[in-house]
């Protein structure tokens, strides 16, 4: 029965530009998470546009990426608190949201990647996320 399952974890990824990382992230709880996510995504200086190798990289592997917007932290912050935030590469630059758990992921920046690179970037996210959820889903924190 619906009434019996627990409430989404929700999860805002960041990065500088919400154009890469944090929206594959964002992708993948949303695949591997299914109704049990309520994932989000945004930038501490967004760039207002979804990087095309990213669109691209995603829809090898069957999601539409072009659906997403490049969105700013103050966009997401209505939807605080958050179960987890994760940070890539932000540094001082990702202010603090409120959240149960902070995690800092060191993710390259793929960018300006060849797609074989990029590629191996959105694998990597796709078992940190994976790996991510496992956790929250058995209440380990990770540490």
């Amino acid at each position: 029965m619906a009434g019996n399952q627990p409430p989404p974890f929700k999860l805002l990824f960041v990065c500088v530009e919400n154009s890469n990382r944090s929206q594959m992230s964002q992708a993948f709880a949303t695949i591997l998470g299914g109704n049990k996510v309520e994932a989000y995504s945004a930038g501490s200086k967004p760039s207002g546009v979804v990087n095309p190798k990213a669109i691209l990289s995603m829809k090898e592997i069957g999601y539409d990426l072009s659906l997403h917007d490049s969105k700013s932290l103050e966009e997401v912050k209505r939807f605080a608190p958050f179960d987890a935030v994760v940070t890539m590469g932000c540094g001082d630059a990702c202010p603090w949201m409120p959240a149960k758990r902070t995690v800092n992921w060191t993710i390259p920046d793929p960018k300006h990647m060849e797609p074989e690179e990029f590629n191996k970037i959105r694998d990597y996210i796709r078992s940190l996320v994976k790996e991510l959820l496992d956790e929250l889903e058995t209440g380990n924190d990770g540490k």
